[in-house]
């Protein structure tokens, strides 16, 4: 039996497991208290409300991390009482008990019922490593920890945070490119959230090769925890931003298609493939420039060749439509002559050697120094450097390989970093390097492009990296398996805070097959980063570089993308309010639901909270779906369904099963060729008849600058009250004119046969709708054909926008 009390002795081997043991004396703090033992000080504070943290230090103070919280601990109302063994903590939503005998800390919600508790091993340190144990409850349920492959449920399983280069990575495999180090547990209709906010390697274990605890550790620092507890996951989330950040609202051309490939060149090739989107009718917003484009791999620089006259070749693309992106490399070849190397140099801006010399690694150029992105210095000189792409017109930056990635994949650790001015080596910077490094980036452009919105994508990032940077879910390979696994990437990565995030679509690394294409294009029309991407020495992989059928397919699902950009662009901005995801798990909503974590059905998400996506592969034609509680409708032809139930759905490959939930409001509007070109006028609003009612919130602003923040903005809200029959719609606030002038409302499942708006009777239309085109009959053979679904007989009403509060009534 380990005595929880020992105190080490000085022959001690310090591999032996060392806990915080009896606390000797305690004091009450303004924010919490502050404990001591002969091992480590303990110290908690009260955060919020629903957040309490947690900081356990062997040393005389504690060291945080700087780069990730950026709240400030606010002023809360909480009560301290010390009873015969241990100190009782409260505020309105979490009890915390803190045993004096040996620091173990259990949670409690404000009714008393168990949240969480630590194992009796508690906080404890072996070496540097220092590890927080914590029972495991019966059917306790753990979700999140970010960019993590494998099943919705992370019991069972433990996970490395280690940013990690891995091409071509397995669809169980880990650690991967990015570091969230915060999780959700599940027990008993109860939520809590842990987040770890120290950027050393950690391991996170839920019960793997155990049955007894649950533990989370890094290998030096401080054990430095957030316990966060709200009524619900939704809520825990939004806590969880509100400590470590929230997505800026990104340009509206980001949201749209984005298609990338390493590489596209010379010029020419770029404006055919440029030519080719807008001769084949095909929306898109981005075209990307990868490593090819720069003079022998080295960043800031085009290659004089195959880029003859970048800034005019940009300009062309501007002229029909395009946003360029270029990627960004942060490996500086080590050459003489070459400007960021010389500069970097001279003024110590790499990464070090603890005896002064710049650390060189190789990467695409060969030999590289790399900037150091943790120093103040080096981020201003980057902001400088980037206006060499923001002169020729470039609007958006792909940061890749920033994991560090270089060949041979094992950085020495001894190399040290500013860590803006508290020096530390590569195991303590090496998790924050990518998100620095995305920082860096945004700061550049919102530098070099005045009052313009940046787009930063990165590979690498940790905790707080939503607030600098888009992510994508790296080098994945052409697979069905693959395919489903990134859109449980993506989810998980909603679940942990960052809500701009997506995958290669059809697979960076070997040959998609033309169905493999055509399912992962619909799937990814429901994403919030659309983005295709193919690897050198492969073949073409552009929409139409699968067969005229896969071509269609493609083209009708991505004007569906743009048709729904009002209601993807409103929720981007709510996103950015309050942190929850645009590609929400079934865990949020439907958390006390065991049936959403079942690897039949964990893949199912919710987009823009009324669509219910049911990812399938592309290989079959009828799969099970289960839909959640409440009403849904068939997306396509408006069936309708009860939920809690498993149904069988058809999915021929130019249909994806998709589901609306009853009672939502979808904001569309006419097929356009890109974000910026005008629409028709028409905000087309889609009402479903549901039991319950729901709230759209209308959005829009000029899609670039930062105007909205002073008022540039126009806002409305759309309330569908079924007790009431009725829609209201708010008053107009803000100063931007709309983009609409007509509202059609089409009615989903209603019988009315008079619709008013105030005393006047509206006149009701009825057509045939279908939300896809039809596609063409390439082979006259019956059985090879796909079937056009539509919503015959649909019926919509025609009203003029007013600024003022509108309500239509009579909708039954």
């Amino acid at each position: 039996m380990i005595n929880t009390n020992q105190v080490p002795s000085q022959n001690q081997s310090s591999s032996r497991y060392i806990p915080i043991g009896k606390i000797g004396k305690w004091t009450k703090t303004s924010n919490g208290f502050l404990a001591e033992s002969e091992v480590a000080q303990v110290k908690i504070s009260v955060f919020r409300e629903g957040t309490l943290r947690i900081q356990a230090s062997q040393n005389s103070t504690f060291d945080p991390n700087p780069y990730s919280v950026i709240a400030e601990a606010a002023p809360v109302e909480f009560s301290l009482e010390e009873r015969e063994d241990y100190l009782i903590l409260k505020t309105s939503l979490i009890h915390l008990q803190f045993e004096l005998l040996n620091g173990i800390c259990t949670f409690f919600d404000a009714s008393g019922t168990l949240l969480n508790k630590d194992d009796s091993l508690g906080i404890s340190w072996i070496g540097t490593e220092v590890t927080c144990y914590k029972e495991l409850q019966v059917d306790e349920k753990f979700i999140g920890l970010g960019e993590k492959t494998g099943d919705l449920n992370r019991r069972g399983r433990a996970y490395t945070n280690w940013n990690t280069d891995y091409f071509g990575y397995g669809i169980n495999d880990d650690p991967l490119y990015a570091s969230i180090p915060f999780y959700i547990g599940l027990i008993d209709q109860k939520a809590y959230g842990i987040y770890l906010d120290n950027t050393h390697k950690s391991v996170f274990n839920f019960g793997a090769s155990n049955n007894r605890f649950a533990y989370f550790n890094a290998e030096d620092g401080d054990m430095d925890y957030y316990f966060i507890h709200q009524p619900s996951v939704a809520e825990i989330i939004s806590s969880y931003t509100e400590l470590t950040g929230k997505m800026k609202m990104p340009p509206k051309w980001a949201l749209g298609y984005q298609q990338c490939r390493y590489s596209y060149y010379p010029d020419t090739e770029v404006l055919t493939l440029a030519s080719t989107f807008r001769d084949k009718d095909m929306p898109a917003d981005v075209i990307y420039l990868d490593i090819h484009h720069m003079e022998e791999y080295k960043v800031f620089s085009f290659d004089g060749e195959k880029f003859t006259d970048p800034k005019g070749l940009i300009l062309k693309l501007k002229e029909k439509g395009f946003r360029v992106v270029v990627i960004l490399d942060p490996g500086i070849k080590t050459q003489v002559g070459y400007a960021p190397f010389e500069e970097g140099t001279a003024q110590g801006l790499f990464v070090q050697y603890p005896d002064g010399k710049a650390y060189e690694g190789q990467v695409w150029p060969g030999w590289c120094t790399f900037p150091d992105f943790t120093n103040p210095k080096t981020r201003a000189w980057w902001m400088e450097k980037m206006a060499f792409y923001t002169e020729a017109g470039v609007d958006g930056f792909w940061t890749d390989m920033n994991e560090p990635a270089s060949w041979g994949q094992f950085t020495p650790n001894l190399i040290e970093f500013d860590y803006d001015g508290n020096t530390a080596s590569h195991r303590k910077a090496r998790n924050i390097y990518g998100m620095q490094m995305a920082k860096s980036t945004q700061e550049g452009s919102e530098a070099n492009l005045p009052n313009r919105r940046p787009f930063v994508l990165t590979r690498a990032g940790f905790a707080g990296v939503q607030r600098f940077a888009a992510i994508w879910t790296g080098d994945n390979v052409s697979t069905e398996e693959h395919m489903l696994a990134g859109v449980r990437l993506v989810n998980s990565l909603g679940l942990s805070g960052l809500s701009f995030s997506g995958y290669d679509v059809g697979g960076f690394a070997g040959e998609s097959t033309k169905s493999l294409f055509a399912r992962w294009m619909s799937i990814a029309t429901f994403s919030p980063l659309f983005r295709s991407h193919s690897m050198i020495n492969s073949n073409d992989a552009e929409p139409w570089a699968f067969g005229e059928e896969v071509e269609e397919i493609s083209r009708t699902y991505m004007k569906l993308r743009y048709k729904l950009m009002p209601t993807i662009y409103s929720k981007f901005r709510q996103s950015s309010q309050t942190g929850l995801p645009v590609a929400a798990s079934l865990a949020i909503a439907y958390s006390d639901d065991p049936l959403v974590f079942l690897p039949s059905y964990q893949n199912q998400y919710l987009f823009c909270d009324s669509f219910l996506i049911a990812p399938v592969e592309s290989y079959k034609e009828i799969m099970k779906v289960y839909l959640p509680k409440g009403d849904w409708y068939y997306f396509f032809t408006d069936q309708p369904s009860k939920g809690g139930q498993v149904i069988y759905q058809d999915c021929p490959l130019n249909n994806l099963p998709v589901f609306i939930k009853a009672g939502s409001i979808l904001a569309m509007q006419n097929s356009v060729a890109h974000t910026a070109a005008k629409n028709d006028g028409v905000l087309r609003i889609h009402l479903y008849a549901g039991a319950e009612g729901s709230e759209y919130v209308h959005y829009e602003d000029d899609g670039v600058s930062y105007d909205f923040e002073t008022g540039a903005y126009l806002e409305r809200i759309f309330t569908y009250s079924p007790e009431n029959q009725k829609l209201s719609i708010s008053e107009a606030t803000g100063s931007f004119p709309s983009q609409f002038d007509v509202i059609r409302i089409y009615l989903h499942g209603f019988t009315s046969d008079k619709i008013m708006m105030g005393k006047k009777t509206l006149s009701v239309n009825k057509k045939s709708f279908a939300f896809l085109d039809k596609l063409s009959e390439f082979d006259p053979l019956p059985d090879l054909g796909f079937p056009h679904l539509s919503i015959p007989n649909l019926q919509f009403v025609d009203i003029s926008i007013l600024s003022t509060k509108m309500e239509i009534t009579g909708l039954v």
